[in-house]
């Protein structure tokens, strides 16, 4: 029906006189949670494949643009000289959200509007990557994948044992208001070393559980149509529990 074709197993033959079927895309018979039909069991892993192939092209095209970024220095000149340029690609990503919300399901557009999406915001990441010791930048790095690693793994343990983050919603998001009203305040009232390490931890635990949260939600609740807004969705997580790790190292390390 869906183009898929299933395996007979050899072994399954010997033992079992009738043949095993092994569908190729069903996740290796793991249910994704209790109560998922078996049908609805393989288009979810089918699903949740491709959020993450797209998140993994969003992820190595912010990697090329940093390291185009580092390695070739007139790009970072350019972008630090001139700060209504970097300005323009801050705001930008927040004027494409729209367009992307609007025609998320119209392909290619959705797909040429998140490219354009993830290269305005790999762009500021970029500079500050460029201007930071490469050390710290390697430990943000592997601390930032450990972490996202360690999250999504146990968030599938979880969901396969019946258990729910769907209450994390309005507890994020309050805590992420906090969040950004505390870094425009920090904007007439500079925070000191102290505050600014406990900011600090306070956004990457909150974006930690972000992680967690829009994951069960990639597992349970996104329709198969949201695969662009899922993969930006976590992209997003991703990328500012980076950054909030990188802005901790750096401070510690002055």
């Amino acid at each position: 029906m869906f183009g898929y074709e299933s395996v007979r197993s050899k072994e399954g033959d010997s033992k079992y006189g009738g043949g095993v079927e092994v569908d190729l895309e069903g996740g290796e018979g793991a249910a994704l949670y209790p109560g998922l039909s078996h049908g609805e069991n393989i288009l979810r892993w089918a699903f949740i494949r491709k959020v993450y192939g797209i998140l993994t092209a969003q992820i190595l095209l912010t990697t090329v643009v940093s390291a185009a970024t580092f390695f070739y220095s007139p790009i970072n000149d350019l972008l630090r000289g001139n700060s209504g340029l970097l300005l323009l690609f801050c705001i930008l990503p927040f004027v494409l959200l729209w367009p992307l919300h609007m025609y998320h399901q119209k392909h290619p557009v959705n797909l040429i509007i998140l490219g354009l999406f993830t290269v305005s915001l790999s762009l500021p990441v970029a500079v500050s990557c460029a201007n930071t010791d490469g050390r710290i930048v390697l430990e943000a790095l592997i601390l930032t994948s450990a972490v996202v690693c360690g999250l999504t793994g146990y968030t599938f343990w979880a969901s396969k044992k019946g258990k729910d983050f769907s209450f994390l919603g309005p507890i994020l998001f309050t805590s992420l208001l906090v969040l950004i009203l505390t870094s425009f305040m920090q904007m007439f009232f500079p925070l000191g070393p102290t505050s600014v390490a406990v900011y600090g931890g306070i956004s990457a635990v909150v974006f930690c559980g972000y992680i967690v949260y829009d994951t069960d939600n990639l597992i349970k609740r996104f329709t198969y149509d949201d695969y662009i807004l899922a993969s930006a969705t976590l992209y997003l997580d991703i990328l500012n529990l980076f950054i909030t790790i990188l802005r901790v190292l750096r401070q510690a390390d002055s």
